[in-house]
């Protein structure tokens, strides 16, 4: 189970830096912030600060969820894991509220939040579960 969890927590830290680049470095390309995002061309002004913002939160929370693995992996248990847990909790959480704004149709139509809040919160959920069997 302990490999389980340090596998779902590097995938999580990994769906986390992929939004980071999706969300700032390459949020300004039609086929992110509209294809991906449905944020409207003519909108991306008003929301760039906010993708830019959001994609430096997911960057931090994913390479803490990997450096709590790299920690593990070379002996620091406690911190490592501790870090693992505190981040996958977090990602977990943020997934949950995702989830809520979708169902509330925040921003854009209710529904279409549903795979980005599964693909953020199932991850992290795995590597809080296995730890909590081992």
């Amino acid at each position: 189970m302990i490999v389980l969890a340090q596998v779902a927590a590097l995938v999580a830290g990994g769906v986390h830096l992929l939004a980071f680049v999706w969300e700032s470095v390459l949020f300004l390309r039609p086929g992110i912030h509209r294809d991906l995002f449905r944020v409207p061309t003519q909108d991306v002004p008003a929301v760039r600060m906010w993708a830019f913002n959001v994609g430096f939160y997911n960057l931090f929370l994913g390479s803490g969820a990997i450096a709590g693995v790299v920690l593990w992996w070379a002996g620091r248990d406690t911190p490592g894991r501790t870090l693992v847990i505190y981040t996958c909790t977090f990602m977990f959480l943020a997934g949950i509220v995702l989830f809520v704004s979708d169902r509330m149709a925040m921003s854009r139509p209710r529904g279409s939040g549903v795979v980005g809040a599964v693909s953020q919160s199932t991850p992290p959920l795995v590597a809080l579960a296995a730890l909590l069997v081992a």
